[in-house]
């Protein structure tokens, strides 16, 4: 049996509470709502709970996914709730967002993917929160273009779509997916106009040529944002971890990609998808002057 990598210091971190944080839990458990934040085990919970920020995940807290490095519990989702494009809206309100991140787990059990639902979503949270932007963290539904067209048509502000990992390792790590469709789902939010972001782990045994390569990828692809951060084993049954990245390397990385063309770079061992993601609605806001 191989030997666990050692956490190192830099990925310590206290699990701090403030009124904000202890409100923004009130109101996503009053609401039933789930988040990603606890779903994935996010190490960034308290502080963006305590700024007042959550990603909202929608379609229900069960995967029909089994991805070796994801923490959500995968198995027959539930039926798809109905009211909850209305209670993600109304949260939003009263956690004052100026900028909302969504995402979902992949709903391969529906005829549509769970499109219908996220498009229901958007258009709920445009209409009581019509000052909000809006980013979404969307699957890959199964890269039928259509499903796609339905997210792109809604509107939103930023759509990110995650590769994850490098080339070689993805069919390793992810159950479903394939990183050529991942690919072609951000080529088609691009060709649509719409800001595009993707993120990365790092960690898995991945090399520095290989990131970059990637980078190249993405960059071919159109892609304006990109996030890296190191992949922490949510626990003993789920993919182990080959390294732990130094800080200086993820500031290597974060430069490379600067250099390559990417608006913006979020690369650091505790960044996620949406880890500051209010920096991306300046960027919106720049991208609109």
């Amino acid at each position: 049996m191989a030997e666990r990598v050692r956490k190192p210091e830099w990925l310590k971190i206290s699990i701090g509470a403030n009124e904000r944080y202890t409100e923004t839990k009130r109101i996503v458990e009053s609401h039933c709502l789930h988040t990603i934040c606890s779903s994935g085990r996010c190490p960034n919970t308290g502080e963006c709970w305590g700024k007042g920020t959550a990603t909202f995940m929608i379609g229900g807290d069960i995967c029909t996914r089994c991805c070796k490095f994801c923490n959500t519990q995968t198995g027959k989702p539930l039926p798809l709730d109905v009211n909850e494009p209305a209670h993600v809206a109304e949260s939003i309100a009263l956690m004052k967002l100026s900028h909302a991140v969504i995402t979902s787990v992949d709903r391969d059990d529906l005829s549509d993917l769970g499109a219908a639902h996220w498009v229901h979503t958007i258009q709920e949270i445009r209409r009581i929160n019509p000052e909000t932007t809006v980013e979404v963290l969307i699957p890959d539904f199964q890269g039928r273009k259509e499903l796609i067209a339905q997210i792109t048509e809604a509107h939103p502000d930023i759509i990110s779509h995650n590769m994850e990992t490098v080339r070689r390792i993805t069919p390793l790590v992810r159950s479903a997916a394939r990183y050529e469709t991942s690919l072609d789902v951000l080529r088609q939010v691009v060709e649509s106009g719409i800001t595009t972001k993707s993120g990365i782990m790092v960690g898995l045994g991945e090399t520095p040529v290989e990131v970059e390569e990637l980078m190249d990828d993405l960059r071919r692809a159109g892609c304006h944002i990109l996030t890296i951060g190191q992949y922490l084993q949510p626990s003993h049954r789920h993919y182990p971890v080959a390294e732990y990245v130094t800080p200086e390397q993820f500031g290597i990385y974060r430069q490379l990609g600067l250099d390559k063309g990417f608006t913006q770079v979020e690369s650091a061992p505790l960044v996620r998808s949406s880890y500051h993601a209010e920096k991306s609605a300046l960027f919106l806001q720049k991208k609109v002057k």
